[in-house]
This record gives C-alpha cells, structure tokens and sequence, in this order.
C-alpha cells in the first residue's frame, strides 16, 4: 500500500494517456474506470464503441468522460499509417500498414509512438507477443539497449521489503553484453520504485570461487555493467546468499560493496530468474508485481492472460510512472 500511494503521487495531476487495447474485456473495463475516477491517469480504450459500451453497460460501468477510439473510423488513420510506413523503413507496404494497424495492439502502440499517449498496457486476452512485438518494431529499444527485458519487484511485509528480480519473463540465454544492458536497466527500475539500488550479478560462484563458462559470462557482464553505468552500485560474479546474507558476504566478497546488501538480482539466464522469483513467491510469501518491461523507448506493459483487476490497475500506474521516468 505504500508503495503504491507513492507511486500514484507521482504520477496523479499530470494527466497522463495510457491506452488499453482490450477494452471490451471487463477486467480492463473496472481497472480503467477507477482510475478514472480516482483521477490517476486518463484511459483511453480501443474498439468499436457500441461494443464497448454494452459490454460495460453489462456490468454496470458508466463510461461517460472516457475515450474511446475506433481504429476502424479513426479520423487519423492515413497519417498514422504513412508515419508507420517510415517508421518501418521498408519492411511495410502501405497496404500492409493499412491492414496491420487495425489490430488494436499496433494501434495502440502507434498512439504512445505519435505521443498521443504516454504508454500501453495489454495482454489480458492477448499473448506476450501480440503485445512486445509490436513496441519492439515500433517504440523500439532506447541507444545503447539491445534487448528489452522483464523485471519483478518483490514485495513483503508491512515494513515493504522491496527487491528488483532480473530477467525473468524475456530473455531465454543472454550474453555478457545483453546481461550488463538488463543489471543498468534494472536498476533504473529499481530507483523508480524508491530502491537504493545495489546491483548483485548472480552465478553459482562467488569471485571466482569455482571456474566455468557460465561464471565467466557473469564476470564479464559485471565489467561490462560498471563500464556502463559507474554510477551505479554493481558487482558480481555472486552466489545469492553472498549477495544477500551479510555474514556469508564477510567470509566469501568481503571487499562488495554489494555483498549483503543487494536490492537488485540479476539472474544470469531466464530459467534461474523464473524459477527464482517463483520461490521466492510460493515460499517466501513475496508479492512478485510485475513483470515490468525495461528498455523501450517508451513505456508498454504486458499483463498475464490470468490477471485480475487489480494487477491492471497496478500496472496502468506503474507504466505511468515509466512514462515520467523517461522523459
């Protein structure tokens, strides 16, 4: 909860856009009229307004005050489809521009483009795909970011425990380079959610205390992270409980200055951070809220297809936050 008040008083009064594509979906629908009428941001929803009217008519919501675009009828339609074209640079036809932005997702992604919106929020009833493909050929990453990435910020207890787990939802085998972009990244993230970041490069070893490809790739990714970022906090290779656990730091990184202290994990491939922040879920009883999409230009989240409302009010706030956070 204090997170969360503190996040919406960042972002409440600057009437930010984000748009939602899946707008005839009912968990989008609520999410989209509380923050409306909590005065947190300004939705704007995507698809033909009869049916999105009676489908939130059908559940009580009143959408008056709340904008609704049709991609089929938007007024604006030929200039998006010819900044689309040059945004493509050859690898659309205006033909297939003209069919590709009536899905909602690239619609919606062309608005946050035009800045016309400040982000996106999707995924509800669409793949993981459907909405990053999209921002990756639209939006594209920021200079010096090759890959987007997925990052979880964990949550415990009312005192707020909070850490940044990364990659866990992207990147299936990142190398040295990809891995130093995602720590630099995260710990971007990190400060957005009011964390100190101390960056902890995690590997099954702890400088060098075991010798393999997987541990130079770590060790290569924590130079290559510092080089990037020397304002940031960042060390490895470590094993978690010396990244974590301050005796345990005193014995194997005694000279860290991340070594018991880390708030933000780098996991060195997506098998170890997904299974990682699942246990930290399912036995650490962490809220894991995310998984914050780091690296676009601009801001798009993806929710899972097993969310509730309150995960896309969540997300609409923090993607607002993003928005600000880029600018």
């Amino acid at each position: 909860m204090e997170l969360r008040e503190t996040l919406i008083s960042q972002i409440k009064g600057k009437n930010l856009k984000i748009v939602f594509p899946e707008a005839t979906d009912e968990r989008i629908l609520g999410a989209a009229l509380r923050l409306h009428h909590e005065d947190i941001l300004q939705p704007i929803l995507l698809g033909k307004p009869d049916e999105v009217q009676a489908e939130a008519k059908s559940h009580g919501y009143d959408l008056t005050d709340i904008s609704i675009i049709d991609p089929n009828s938007y007024d604006k339609y030929d200039e998006m489809v010819a900044a689309f074209v040059e945004r493509r640079k050859g690898k659309a036809t205006e033909e297939q521009a003209r069919k590709q932005l009536r899905d909602v997702n690239y619609f919606g992604t062309m608005l946050v483009y035009l800045d016309l919106a400040d982000g996106l929020v999707s995924g509800a009833i669409h793949s993981t795909g459907d909405t990053v493909r999209p921002a990756l050929q639209i939006i594209k990453t920021r200079p010096g970011v090759s890959r987007t990435s997925g990052a979880f910020i964990m949550l415990r207890g009312r005192g707020q425990e909070k850490y940044v787990f990364a990659d866990c939802a992207i990147n299936p085998n990142p190398d040295a380079q990809v891995l130093a972009e995602i720590a630099v990244e995260s710990a971007r993230t990190a400060k957005m959610f009011g964390i100190e970041p101390k960056v902890a490069m995690l590997s099954f070893s702890s400088k060098g205390s075991a010798s393999a490809p997987e541990v130079e790739k770590v060790a290569e990714a924590t130079r290559i992270a510092k080089e990037l970022a020397p304002e940031f906090d960042i060390d490895g290779e470590l094993q978690f409980d010396a990244a974590f656990v301050k005796s345990v730091a005193q014995q194997k990184a005694p000279d860290s200055t991340v070594a018991g202290e880390a708030t933000v994990f780098i996991f060195p491939e997506l098998q170890s951070g997904n299974i990682g922040y699942k246990i930290a879920q399912r036995f650490g009883n962490f809220e894991a809220v995310g998984p914050v999409l780091q690296g676009l230009n601009k801001p798009v989240s993806d929710l899972s297809r097993g969310c509730i409302e309150e995960d896309v009010y969540k997300t609409a706030i923090i993607t607002a936050n993003q928005a600000i956070m880029n600018n």
